[in-house]
């Protein structure tokens, strides 16, 4: 059983055309029985578009589905903030106009450079991963929300460049950003988003999810990031067998802000 999917969006992210009931009856077909929608919320100057969540009429929208589904489906209210330690103060007044259940922090782009435009890898792997992971170890040690997603996304950019992706040389630079996910209590996300690409891994995957046990982490989420209801649940049970095989034992479930342990089914 996939216990559940924390990454989703509708057509209320600009990259996705998606009805939220659909995508609740995909999660009630698949056997899934908690989802979180999150919407991307997104403020970087050079972002296109930029603030683009309407927060009123997806609120309206997901009371209508947790009324619809009511017995069949929890659903949480989630939000994908891009960048969080650059806009803390919009986050901040974001996350207080609604009873969120929890924040994924992502980050998608370094400076200037967005992690999914070729323009980002016209230089060599160590120098456009090494300042990815520098600029997350800052987002992790600094920034104000609950889970940190798809950890080596640009990935799904770079492998098409590059031809190959491996974390093994970036360890001392990712193993900061575990570090600071764990003495802050931030879960980690396992997103299966990439496994429908040309890279074709989990956004964490077992390497480094080796080494988040190692250091003592507990805190495990999952995430499709499905953008259409056929990709709901997709590749969550291989992001279950990873953790699994990593030694993992337990998801986090979140409500109202707060995180629950709970055994790996």
């Amino acid at each position: 059983m996939i216990p559940h999917d924390y990454h989703m969006h509708t057509r209320f992210s600009p990259d996705s055309n998606a009805a939220m009931p659909d995508m609740c009856a995909a999660a009630v077909a698949r056997g899934i029985p908690e989802i979180g929608f999150t919407e991307h919320y997104d403020l970087h100057p050079d972002e296109d578009p930029r603030d683009w969540l309407d927060l009123e009429r997806w609120a309206e929208e997901l009371e209508r589905c947790r009324r619809e589904f009511a017995g069949r489906l929890i659903i949480r209210a989630g939000i994908e903030i891009g960048e969080p330690h650059l806009f803390a103060r919009e986050a901040g007044e974001m996350l207080a106009r609604y009873p969120f259940d929890y924040a994924l922090g992502s980050l998608h782009w370094v400076g200037s450079g967005n992690v999914f435009m070729t323009g980002y890898f016209e230089r060599t792997p160590e120098e456009a991963f090494g300042s990815y992971f520098e600029e997350l170890e800052r987002m992790t040690r600094t920034g104000d929300f609950h889970i940190l997603s798809h950890l080596d996304v640009p990935v799904r950019t770079a492998f098409g460049i590059y031809g190959s992706y491996d974390p093994l040389p970036f360890e001392a630079l990712i193993r900061p950003v575990l570090r600071n996910c764990i003495d802050r209590g931030i879960a980690l996300e396992i997103n299966a988003g990439t496994l429908r690409r040309s890279a074709a891994v989990l956004t964490p995957g077992l390497p480094i999810l080796e080494w988040y046990a190692e250091m003592g982490g507990l805190h495990l989420t999952l995430g499709s990031d499905a953008h259409r209801p056929e990709h709901v649940g997709s590749g969550l049970d291989a992001a279950l067998a990873a953790a699994r095989t990593a030694g993992l034992r337990c998801l986090t479930r979140f409500e109202q802000g707060r995180g629950q342990l709970i055994p790996m089914p």
